[in-house]
């Protein structure tokens, strides 16, 4: 999955452990390709205006302006504010999830075993909204400035009267999903498991990161065309990008 990046390879490169967060700036342009190192990953992510910690990721806008439940090659992420964050311009998956949000201390013990960074030192089990929470306040932000997210490397299926379940081993080892950035974002993740996720362990899976510059987006990109919507999500952020200049 190097075809997208200038000069067909990454810049940086590392391998975050299972069960752990992280975040980071991402410019405009930027590539970053994930991918499950042993199967069974989920990736909870958030996006924000660096600029304008305000601007969120909106899952309802994303799905809606998209018409669709899942997100794969060709879909966009949206911000609140109708501009687009990222592009999934290449996915090995087939289906993402945005809808289950994330699991939290409470189901955790209800799961599996609580373990304190006290007790099992690197081998503490953590659950996403407290990492999201460890992580967003390294830029002054809080539970309230928190969204819904989303959970790559997870598929959730629904039965005849609606209720979702987690479907275990869609992804597998060696899949991954790749991001273009559109705009500056702030980028909030972890390695936490799907809340869905009914393991008769807490599952530890890394993800591997590659960070990189992308190709220039053309006139027939896939995820421009995929939808009126994603033309006029384009063109936001063309006006935004250049008023920022």
């Amino acid at each position: 999955m190097h075809t997208r990046y200038l000069d067909g390879q990454p810049v940086y490169e590392d391998t975050l452990g299972g069960g752990c967060h992280w975040s980071m700036r991402l410019k405009k342009g930027t590539l970053l390709t994930l991918t499950d190192v042993k199967g069974g990953a989920n990736v909870g992510m958030l996006f924000y205006n660096p600029y304008d910690l305000l601007e969120k990721y909106n899952a309802p806008d994303t799905l809606k302006c998209q018409h669709t439940f899942k997100l794969t090659t060709g879909h966009c992420l949206y911000s609140d504010m109708g501009r687009i964050f990222a592009s999934v311009v290449e996915d090995d998956c087939g289906w993402h999830d945005t809808v289950c949000g994330n699991l939290n201390k409470e189901n955790l013990q209800k799961k599996w075993t609580l373990k304190t960074y006290q007790q099992a030192h690197n081998g503490w089990t953590q659950n996403g909204y407290d990492s999201f929470l460890v992580e967003l306040a390294k830029y002054g932000l809080n539970r309230k400035d928190m969204a819904a997210n989303l959970n790559l490397f997870s598929k959730v299926e629904t039965d005849d009267n609606g209720n979702m379940r987690y479907v275990a081993g869609a992804s597998k080892a060696g899949s991954s999903v790749t991001l273009r950035f559109e705009m500056d974002t702030l980028v909030i993740l972890h390695t936490c498991p799907h809340p869905l996720n009914d393991a008769p362990e807490y599952p530890v899976c890394p993800v591997h990161y590659r960070i990189g510059k992308a190709k220039a987006v053309t006139d027939d990109d896939q995820c421009k065309n995929s939808c009126s919507e994603n033309q006029r999500g384009f063109k936001n952020n063309f006006l935004y990008n250049f008023c920022a200049q």
